[in-house]
Parts: C-alpha cells; structure tokens; sequence
C-alpha cells in the first residue's frame, strides 16, 4: 500500500508540476522509481534467498542459477532504464536500451542454452 500511496502521490504532483517546471517533474518520476525500487530490495533479496535453497535442495548446477538470476537483473535494469527515456520523452534512446538489453540477454543465455542442447543430444539413443 505504502508504493501505491507514495506512486499516486508523485504522478500527482508531476502532473501539477510538468506544466511548470518540467525538468523538476521528471526529476520527481526518477526519484520516485528509485525510492519504490529501494522499497522493494527486501523482498528481492528474499526471493532471491528462497530460489538459491531451493537450488541447492535440488543438486542443480549453480552456475546456471546465477546466470540465470543475472538474465532477470538485466531485463529489470534495461526495462527501468528504458521507461525513464521513455517519461524523459526519448522514445528512441528507449527502444536501444530495450535492444541491448534483449541482445545482453541471448548472449547470457547461450551457455544454458548449449547444456539444454548438450542433454538432448546425450538422450538420443546411437545405433
């Protein structure tokens, strides 16, 4: 409730102040992303502590869970990134910073994408 309250509050007050000041305005929207993101690092770091349990429960190589947890860091980042150039009204900037961060991503996915391939092809009886 506290991020639906301090949200509504900053599109509030962007709105009164994008007709004004609106340097000030998107530096409020900036802000305010930044505080919500501080917000939610608790429950990240939970989260992130449960799935390492539960990997390590289930013998699973850790290298795969990390890069995994770093695809999923790299679409948040590049998705914040891209919705500030978007409110800062660089539209274009925007659809860069999605590209990189899709290209980032297939670049990191290419090892699990290779041991997937790798246990496929272990499973396919020769003659």
């Amino acid at each position: 409730m506290q991020i639906v309250g301090i949200g509504l509050i900053a599109t509030f007050l962007a709105i009164l102040l994008k007709e004004q000041k609106s340097s000030v305005a998107f530096l409020l929207t900036v802000f305010v992303g930044c505080v919500i993101f501080l917000f939610l690092i608790d429950q990240i770091s939970h989260i992130i502590h449960m799935l390492q349990k539960m990997v390590s429960d289930t013998k699973i190589n850790m290298i795969y869970f990390e890069t995994i947890l770093k695809i999923i860091g790299i679409a948040y980042i590049a998705e914040f990134a891209a919705q500030i150039s978007k409110d800062a009204g660089q539209g274009a900037i925007a659809s860069k910073i999605e590209l990189g961060g899709k290209i980032l991503i297939l670049a990191m996915a290419i090892p699990i994408l290779t041991a997937i391939i790798e246990t496929v092809i272990g499973l396919i009886p020769t003659s």
